[in-house]
């Protein structure tokens, strides 16, 4: 009866990050609307908004261009990333969804090196940099990723388990 409470608790912790993975997908798919939103609705200077605010690019003082030519290749750009950080959010569930129904070292593996990528580049290329505003919507993302990595190892199989 022990090992069973001991495994229930264990499980626990991989539900906990496979949630927090969810999560972090959920959010990230949400930048990627917006940013179609954006794209839609108010073209370059929309997206730019969108991703700016930091104390090196506030938004006050950000120019927008008014050539056509730059604004519609500044809007491409800015709709190519904000749908690239979807993609990740898609990735995101995925993984929450292998270690929810798998326990998938395989998938926390992904979540840790591909969304670890992702989310530490945007924290110190663009966050830190003062491109982007510092905040809760900035750094939410990397604190629940952080957290994701940090709770989930306890609830999935040890590695060097023999399966038979």
């Amino acid at each position: 009866m022990e090992k069973k409470k001991e495994s229930t608790v264990l499980e626990i912790a991989a539900k906990i990050g496979a949630a927090l993975f969810a999560l972090w997908g959920i959010l990230h798919i949400w930048v990627g609307y917006e940013g179609v939103h954006q794209y839609l609705t108010s073209g370059a200077p929309g997206l730019w908004n969108l991703v700016i605010g930091g104390v090196n690019a506030p938004r006050a003082a950000f120019q927008h261009t008014t050539d056509a030519i730059t604004a519609h290749a500044q809007a491409q750009l800015l709709l190519n990333f904000t749908i690239d950080v979807a993609g990740y959010g898609v990735l995101g569930l995925v993984v929450a969804w292998m270690i929810w129904t798998q326990k998938s070292w395989t998938g926390y593996f992904l979540g840790l090196f591909i969304i670890g990528l992702c989310d530490l580049t945007f924290l110190f290329a663009l966050v830190t940099s003062g491109i982007i505003e510092f905040g809760a919507a900035s750094l939410g993302g990397p604190i629940i990723w952080f957290l994701a990595c940090l709770i989930t190892p306890f609830g999935l199989p040890f590695l060097g388990k023999n399966k038979k």
